[in-house]
This record gives structure tokens, sequence and C-alpha cells, in this order.
């Protein structure tokens, strides 16, 4: 009852065979290499445990050092950057910058640590009163694209590294974007549910809290008073680059807004439909440089980049 192989069947066998070790010998992490790995935008210690080529495109297999294995997971190349010194710093100041010291190399050995949800980004204790943690598999997951993701990471060099800051008031504003955005839906989709706008409205609102309290850098925060003073809300003076650091946020918010699970999926499917039309109008909507507060402008500022690494 054995089977034979032809030689063409031996040949096509060879050839893929060929195929994926040339795919291997491509990759551009090694197994048991040391890497930085992004979890929205901060940045962990991992190393590389195993290596897979599938749906064209590459997978590693992470552990995460000092933390355990229960928490290893399978990440595509857009999450991973070389483990270099100037990384590291790019890392260490991200964590300084949200409050992310304890995580700068690896959680406490406590049992408590273990229930720390990875990559959680909090800004101060203070922020989130309940002792319960949450955990990633609690969280609504929202997928920014890698060209956003390295738009927050040059909007974090820009201004705590190069000391410039996004010029005010914005054109487009944020108020202007989720016109345009409706509009969009309203054109490609014709009559659409009110909930849509409702959700614009939402998120619009979400940004004027936030933004105060937990979307500013520092050394933002003398311009937020000049330019918000009184009566005028952040949507009419700021422009796309703070608004997508609400989405970074905007997990844990929704979290402790307690909303239900139906209206829930739906206000991720819509969120998740505004950043892909982000990513479109990136050119149009974001800045590609920002402003020196000594109107000293210089043209090497874009020497840095610390997704170089992502395709």
């Amino acid at each position: 009852m054995g089977s034979s192989k032809t030689s063409s069947d031996v040949s096509d066998s060879s050839s893929s065979q060929t195929e994926i070790e040339n795919h291997v010998s491509a990759s551009p992490y090694a197994e048991g290499e040391k890497v930085l790995a992004f979890h929205t935008t901060c940045l962990y210690e991992a190393k590389v445990k195993q290596i897979e080529y599938k749906h064209k495109q590459w997978r590693f297999f992470l552990h995460y050092l000092g933390w355990k294995k229960s928490w290893d997971e399978w990440v595509v190349i857009d999450r991973l950057m070389k483990h270099t010194e100037e990384n590291m710093r790019v890392k260490l100041s991200i964590d300084a910058e949200f409050g992310n010291e304890k995580n700068a190399r690896k959680p406490r050995a406590s049992s408590k640590a273990s229930n720390v949800a990875r990559g959680r980004k909090r800004k101060n204790d203070s922020l989130v009163k309940e002792k319960t943690v949450v955990l990633p598999d609690k969280l609504v997951n929202f997928q920014i694209p890698p060209t956003l993701r390295k738009q927050l990471v040059d909007d974090f060099e820009f201004i705590t590294h190069l000391g410039k800051l996004v010029k005010l008031p914005r054109t487009p504003n944020v108020n202007d974007i989720f016109k345009t955005y409706f509009d969009y839906r309203l054109k490609k989709s014709g009559p659409i549910a009110d909930s849509v706008e409702e959700i614009m409205k939402g998120l619009c609102c979400y940004f004027d809290k936030a933004l105060p309290v937990m979307l500013l850098y520092n050394n933002e925060r003398q311009q937020y008073q000049e330019a918000c003073p009184n009566d005028i809300v952040p949507s009419a003076i700021y422009g796309a680059e703070h608004l997508l650091r609400l989405f970074v946020k905007l997990p844990e918010l929704l979290f402790h807004a307690n909303i239900e699970g139906d209206t829930l999926a739906e206000l991720q499917a819509q969120i998740l439909d505004f950043l892909r039309f982000l990513r479109k109008n990136q050119r149009a909507f974001f800045l590609s440089s920002y402003h020196v507060q000594e109107d000293v402008e210089n043209s090497s500022d874009k020497r840095f980049c610390v997704t170089h690494n992502i395709t």
C-alpha cells in the first residue's frame, strides 16, 4: 500500500523547501536574539524563541524578559525593534515620560506583579483608583496601523528630544477631522445610522477631557495654558498629532466606562474604521515637522527614526 513520488513531485518539494530556507535566511531577527517589542507605544525587552514565515509575513514567538512564560506570544515584524543602545535610550525615555519606570527592566517579583497587564501605560497611580488591575483580555483591542504607530514615536521624538512643539492652532483641527470623516462615511455608505455621528461626538468629548490630563508631554503644558484659555476647547485648537495619542489611552478609558457588549463592539468597529481613515489621509492631517519655539528651523531634525525596522 506504499506510495511513490514522481521526479516532478520531488522537484517541487525541493523547490518549496529551498524557498522556505531562503525566507528563513532572510529573517531580520534570529532565534535567541534579544529585541525590543512594542505594546501600544511602550517598549519591552524580549527574546526571540521561535521564528516562522506564514501567510507571506514573518512571525516571532517572544518571551518578555522578567515576565512569566504565560505572557509569551507571537508577534509580527512591525512590533519589533533592534536592541541597540540608541533604541534603549528611547525606551527608557518613554518609560519615564509615561510614568512607566517600574517596567523599565522587569516587574517586581511579588504575586501582584503577575496580574499586571503587559504594556499597560499609566500616567500615575491616581488615574486608576481601583485595586484590581486591568488585564489585556479585558480591554478593547485597537490595532493602530504601523505608519500611525511610527507617527506616535516620531511625535515623541520631536517634542521630548528635539524640543519642538506642534504649532497651534492646527488646521485641520480635531473637529474638522471628525467632520471630514463623517462626510466621507456619508458619501461612501449613503444614509448612515445616527450612532456613527454620536460616536464621533463622544470621541471628541473624550479628547477634550483627556488632553489636559493625560495626552500632553510636560513641555507642552505651558503651550496648552496659552492656547486654551477659559472656554476654548482643545478640539478647536489641536489636530491629528494629539488626537492620535487618544487611541493609546482609549482602551483603558472605555473599560472604566462600563459600556455594554453590543455597544462596545460597534464602537470598536467604528474606531478601527476611523484609524484606517487617518492612515489614508496621513499626509493631509499630520505635520511632517514641528515648530521650534525660538523660530529656528533645523532641516536635520528627521535624522532620528526609532521605527526603522518596521516594514
